[in-house]
């Protein structure tokens, strides 16, 4: 789980709350008129803007992402390669049929390392596992971000609603008060859901996407330098360029 997120969304609701308790009731700020039109209306939106076959495992896909913490360093990775790299130098690629590595995409390309397939193959084969996996990351990003563009406009949207409905009943007062809660909850809702929830996560979805683009490159090269026999030393020396300079410390006199 990453605490990061989990923690940002929840205490943005909690300031929230807080702030709503110390100024009156909680139910004046509960609507349902206006919580149908921003999240049924947001969500609508969202489905015209995508296919309906690829809309759910978009949202899974990113929500999974975006709580999720397992993430790899790119560090760790190379010292995991290196030494996958030693025990072909020293036992074979069969050497690595019972090995057991913490990345599903290089244990993938381990086992097509042991089972002894073409590098042309392995190259193809996970360069388009990358970029499937990228692409569905993608799309999630997407959804999200279209989610957080429309639950503000249908905010603004019920705005102009509760104010129709004002202005047609200002002869009834007693009508006045739920439409005036309906044009200014429903921009409240809009504004809560984009700027807490869906815009956030964008972000998250961003920062994690490069992360699994350089990971699973990384990987990808690797993989290549082992199917080519090259030595563990080498291996650790090419691949520690895809590290920020101050993260090679110890990695460059171990190269």
């Amino acid at each position: 789980m990453d605490l990061a997120t989990l923690l940002g969304i929840v205490g943005a609701f909690c300031v929230v709350l807080v702030a709503i308790f110390l100024g009156g009731s909680f139910t004046q700020f509960v609507d349902i008129p206006s919580i149908l039109i921003v999240v049924g209306g947001g969500m609508a939106a969202t489905l015209v803007r995508f296919p309906l076959a690829g809309i759910g495992s978009a949202f899974a896909v990113g929500g999974k992402v975006a709580f999720s913490g397992k993430t790899i360093k790119p560090r760790d990775l190379i010292e995991e390669i290196s030494h996958l790299g030693e025990i072909v130098r020293k036992s074979g690629p069969l050497g690595l049929e019972n090995v057991d590595v913490s990345d599903p995409t290089l244990a993938k390309g381990v086992q097509y390392i042991a089972d002894g397939y073409e590098i042309d193959f392995i190259r193809e084969s996970m360069e388009r596992e990358r970029d499937l996996t990228l692409t569905r990351l993608s799309e999630g990003k997407r959804v999200f971000k279209a989610l957080g563009d429309s639950a503000p406009a249908f905010g603004m949207i019920g705005t102009l609603v509760g104010l129709v409905q004002m202005l047609a009943n200002m002869d009834d007062p007693s009508a006045i008060g739920p439409s005036m809660a309906v044009a200014l909850l429903t921009t409240l809702y809009g504004a809560l859901i984009s700027n807490v929830v869906c815009l956030p996560i964008v972000d998250k979805l961003d920062a994690k996407f490069d992360v699994e683009e350089l990971n699973q490159t990384l990987i990808i090269d690797g993989i290549l330098q082992i199917r080519e026999s090259k030595s563990p030393a080498l291996i650790r020396e090419m691949l520690i360029a895809y590290l920020p300079e101050k993260s090679r410390a110890g990695l460059v006199d171990a190269a």
